[in-house]
């Protein structure tokens, strides 16, 4: 729970809380309210295997771990909890992403259960198989405490046998609901129940053409036209999925089930099948979409998202979690670009925990972030801070990047304060990778070129060590005195002329942390026109062409 506060005045907290986890567990609380031991909350979430998991996957998953923990704490831990990840892996595979190898041999397999289509990686038992082992793999990475349901396993174990002779027996009034949701064509040919071929292994889409309730079993067409009755029991079939998820949610006693905003219309028709079936659908939480860089909803199949190992290359996982934490009702660009606002929101919230109140604090992201126990903050660079020093300094070496730094912070290192090593790699990551390829120097015009030299001057004469903030107050009456209104566009004329992009950091410390003589050589490089010249030659190096 937490060492820093006591179990009672915690929920004492948590019942008052306004962001949004406790808004959650409150309403979740009330729901389980008289409970006993014996009977956990089952949080659980759900993942469709059709492609690799991507970040909105894990945005599902910390989600509802958050809102976990803020019920675990304002019910002082009295109520236990489950968190289920729920694997659809007895899915048709009906389409799959373009980017995957071996397209033909996955067109050859459409229709099979994901779990019994071949890993077109070759790595695993199957596609559903690799894919599951990834979403476990970054579950397991960042430490979540949860157990992995397989859809295939639960079919074929009997674990879904009794809900689905519920099911058999009310079919009609599962009918009833399904069918006004459907457009004419689907509806004659409907049926919940998909059965497994067993000539062909197909996940069929066929009607049902007789049910036998207390033989426990239906009657379709196989793909051969013979006509066949089969069990619905044991794996011998897979639910339609709305269908689905209601008979999932009454057979694990869900409780709490976040979901997209897609989905609104499809968690109302499974609650009412739910109910059908005896179950009482789960409290849930509905999120908006993350969207590309183009403003498209992402998609495991379009691949057009980002991936979870694709973020941690260029920042840390706590970054990652508080971008999942900011406003999940809100649609959100999930694209590169955000990755650096990200990593310095949080350093900023860790920052500031430890001197917070006791009310404070549980408001604050990392909180919830890392269960009531966030780490101390020590890290006394900003990630775009260090950007600008690596495209400043053209070094990508750690060791000289670590140069700057001491100069600024005496007595760091990268023994010494480990996240600010961490930060430094990946700062070195996301320049060669996306602030390389993108800087564009300009000349500066003539205005811009006396205003220059006259920050030039001013730096040289300013003692070594001078503070950020007197350096900053230098740089805004050298832009006034030029003339320059707003301000902004004597620092956007800074950040194009010297660094080769639209913005940058605030430059009084972006000086303190470079260095006044080598910010001196920078300009008086700018104004020579080599950094134009250099970040050229850089640029056919890498086969980029010239800018």
């Amino acid at each position: 729970m937490t060492s820093e506060l006591a179990t009672a005045r915690l929920a004492e907290l948590a019942r008052d809380g306004r962001v949004w986890p406790f808004e959650e567990a409150r309403r979740l609380a009330d729901r389980v309210a008289g409970r006993g031991a014996d009977r956990p909350v089952v949080f659980e979430t759900g993942y469709g295997p059709s492609g690799l998991p991507h970040i909105g996957t894990f945005g599902e998953v910390a989600r509802t771990a958050m809102v976990r923990h803020a019920l675990e704490a304002l019910t002082e831990g009295r109520v236990p909890t489950r968190l289920i990840c729920f694997s659809d892996d007895m899915d048709g595979m009906r389409k799959f992403a373009p980017t995957l190898p071996n397209q033909e041999m996955l067109t050859a397999n459409l229709g099979l259960p994901l779990s019994r289509v071949p890993d077109p990686f070759g790595t695993h038992e199957s596609f559903a198989a690799h894919n599951n082992a990834a979403l476990r793999g970054f579950l397991d990475a960042f430490g979540f405490d949860y157990e992995f349901f397989s859809s295939t396993e639960q079919y074929a174990s009997g674990a879904f046998d009794e809900v689905l002779l519920r099911m058999l027996e009310r079919f009609d009034e599962v009918m009833a609901i399904m069918l006004p949701t459907l457009g004419s064509e689907r509806r004659a040919t409907y049926s919940p129940f998909l059965p497994i071929s067993p000539t062909t292994g197909r996940v069929l889409q066929v009607p049902t053409l007789a049910r036998d309730p207390d033989a426990g079993t239906i009657t379709f067409e196989d793909e051969d036209g013979a006509r066949v009755e089969q069990p619905v029991t044991g794996g011998n079939v897979k639910v339609q999925w709305r269908p689905d998820w209601a008979l999932r949610w009454t057979a694990l006693g869900v409780d709490y089930e976040m979901s997209g905003k897609d989905l609104i219309d499809s968690v109302k028709v499974s609650s009412a099948i739910a109910e059908v079936l005896g179950g009482a659908p789960p409290e849930g939480f509905i999120f908006e979409l993350f969207l590309d860089e183009n403003g498209e909803r992402i998609s495991k199949t379009k691949g057009n998202g980002l991936t979870v190992e694709e973020w941690l290359r260029y920042a840390s996982p706590e970054s990652l979690s508080l971008y999942m934490f900011q406003s999940p009702r809100k649609a959100k660009r999930l694209y590169f670009d955000v990755i650096p606002k990200s990593v310095d929101e949080y350093l900023a919230h860790l920052a500031r925990y430890a001197g917070e109140a006791e009310a404070q604090r549980i408001e604050n992201p990392v909180w919830h972030i890392h269960a009531g126990e966030p780490p101390a903050a020590d890290v006394p660079v900003s990630f775009a801070m260090l950007l600008n020093l690596v495209s400043a300094s053209n070094s990508e070496d750690r060791n000289v990047l670590w140069g700057f730094i001491r100069a600024y912070a005496p007595g760091t290192g990268p023994d010494t304060h480990p996240k600010l090593d961490e930060l430094v790699g990946y700062a070195i990551a996301y320049f060669h990778d996306f602030v390389k390829p993108a800087k564009r120097y300009r000349a500066p015009d003539a205005r811009e070129r006396a205003a220059l030299e006259a920050l030039k001057q001013c730096l040289a004469a300013l003692p070594p060590g001078t503070d950020a903030e007197t350096i900053q107050n230098h740089v805004y009456a050298i832009g006034r005195e030029a003339g320059f209104e707003p301000l902004r566009d004597w620092f956007g004329a800074i950040y194009e002329v010297l660094l080769g992009q639209s913005a940058g950091p605030r430059f009084g410390s972006f000086v303190a942390i470079y260095g006044i003589a080598a910010t001196v050589a920078l300009i008086e490089r700018a104004l020579a026109g080599s950094l134009k010249s250099e970040a050229g030659n850089l640029k056919s190096e890498d086969g980029l062409g010239v800018a």
